[in-house]
């Protein structure tokens, strides 16, 4: 689903003329095939969403770095197409929200790294989508 989905986002990029939109969802189309080529069998949902994160964070991390202006605009162009295409990730309060019923071990744990594991481990259960600084946050906010 996540691979006809990039796919009809390249055809529509082509059709819009928006090179930067179907450049870079045609590099994250090639990289899941070749991912796949390399496992010898088709990618999941889960592990293409995870190829196109890959690229969303590589993209972050040059932005940091860069002083081009031009070239800073591109990034940020193409992390918010890469993004669009990402499941949505829980924030802070949801996180909360999401481990209200592991309070009282997330606050027995003997320091912040332990509670966070706890927490990690509860919510892969649940199949969310998170980001692990966003639990780590979330645990800080639980434990104060």
């Amino acid at each position: 689903m996540f691979v006809e989905a990039l796919r009809a986002a390249i055809t529509q990029a082509t059709k819009a003329k928006d090179e930067v939109a179907r450049d870079v969802l045609r590099l994250a189309l090639g990289e899941i095939q070749m991912g796949e080529l390399r496992a010898e069998r088709p990618f999941t949902d889960d592990e293409a969403a995870a190829v196109a994160k890959k690229l969303v964070k590589s993209n972050e991390e040059t932005l940091a770095a860069t002083t081009d202006a031009a070239r800073a605009d591109v990034l940020r162009r193409e992390i918010a197409v890469l993004s669009t295409l990402l499941p949505k990730s829980l924030s802070v309060p949801q996180i909360v929200e999401a481990l209200a019923s592991q309070t009282e071990a997330l606050k027995a744990a003997k320091n912040d790294g332990q509670a966070t594991g706890i927490a990690m481990k509860h919510l892969k259960t649940t199949g969310a989508v998170f980001d692990g600084k966003d639990v780590g946050e979330a645990v800080k906010t639980i434990r104060s």
